[in-house]
Protein backbone atom coordinates (compact mmCIF):
# COMPACT_ATOMS: atom_id res chain seq x y z
CA UNK A 1 0.00 0.00 0.00
CA UNK A 2 1.55 3.00 -0.60
CA UNK A 3 2.14 6.21 1.86
CA UNK A 4 0.60 9.60 1.39
CA UNK A 5 1.80 13.26 2.29
CA UNK A 6 -1.45 15.52 2.40
CA UNK A 7 -0.03 19.32 2.83
CA UNK A 8 -2.71 21.97 4.15
CA UNK A 9 -2.47 25.42 2.50
CA UNK A 10 -3.94 28.98 3.22
CA UNK A 11 -3.91 30.74 -0.17
CA UNK A 12 -3.01 34.35 0.35
CA UNK A 13 -2.82 36.83 -2.79
CA UNK A 14 -3.08 33.35 -4.81
CA UNK A 15 0.35 32.14 -3.23
CA UNK A 16 -0.20 28.70 -1.44
CA UNK A 17 1.55 28.74 2.20
CA UNK A 18 1.81 25.34 3.72
CA UNK A 19 0.34 25.68 6.84
CA UNK A 20 0.74 22.16 7.89
CA UNK A 21 1.12 18.31 6.58
CA UNK A 22 -0.41 14.67 7.57
CA UNK A 23 1.39 11.47 6.10
CA UNK A 24 -0.71 8.48 5.97
CA UNK A 25 0.76 5.45 6.18
CA UNK A 26 -1.47 2.94 5.03
CA UNK A 27 -4.62 3.57 2.87
CA UNK A 28 -6.07 1.47 0.18
CA UNK A 29 -6.52 4.59 -1.91
CA UNK A 30 -5.90 8.12 -2.38
CA UNK A 31 -9.56 9.53 -1.56
CA UNK A 32 -9.60 7.35 1.86
CA UNK A 33 -6.18 8.77 2.49
CA UNK A 34 -7.41 12.32 1.59
CA UNK A 35 -10.34 11.69 4.26
CA UNK A 36 -8.09 10.48 6.81
CA UNK A 37 -6.23 13.36 6.34
CA UNK A 38 -8.66 15.73 6.38
CA UNK A 39 -10.05 14.21 10.10
CA UNK A 40 -6.65 14.14 11.75
CA UNK A 41 -5.75 17.32 10.62
CA UNK A 42 -9.05 19.02 12.14
CA UNK A 43 -8.72 17.06 15.51
CA UNK A 44 -5.25 18.68 15.71
CA UNK A 45 -6.39 22.11 14.94
CA UNK A 46 -9.25 21.58 17.06
CA UNK A 47 -11.89 22.35 14.39
CA UNK A 48 -14.72 20.78 13.21
CA UNK A 49 -13.57 21.27 8.93
CA UNK A 50 -10.57 21.34 7.74
CA UNK A 51 -11.48 24.30 5.45
CA UNK A 52 -11.69 26.51 8.64
CA UNK A 53 -7.65 26.38 8.83
CA UNK A 54 -6.74 26.16 5.49
CA UNK A 55 -8.01 26.66 1.76
CA UNK A 56 -6.28 23.75 0.13
CA UNK A 57 -5.44 20.05 0.58
CA UNK A 58 -2.27 18.98 -2.46
CA UNK A 59 -1.36 15.21 -2.18
CA UNK A 60 1.17 13.87 -2.85
CA UNK A 61 1.85 9.35 -3.31
CA UNK A 62 5.09 8.07 -1.69
CA UNK A 63 6.55 4.95 -1.98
Amino acid sequence: MPNYRIDFAKEILGVPFTIGSVEIQRARDPVRARRAAELRFARQHGVSDWRERADLALMAARS
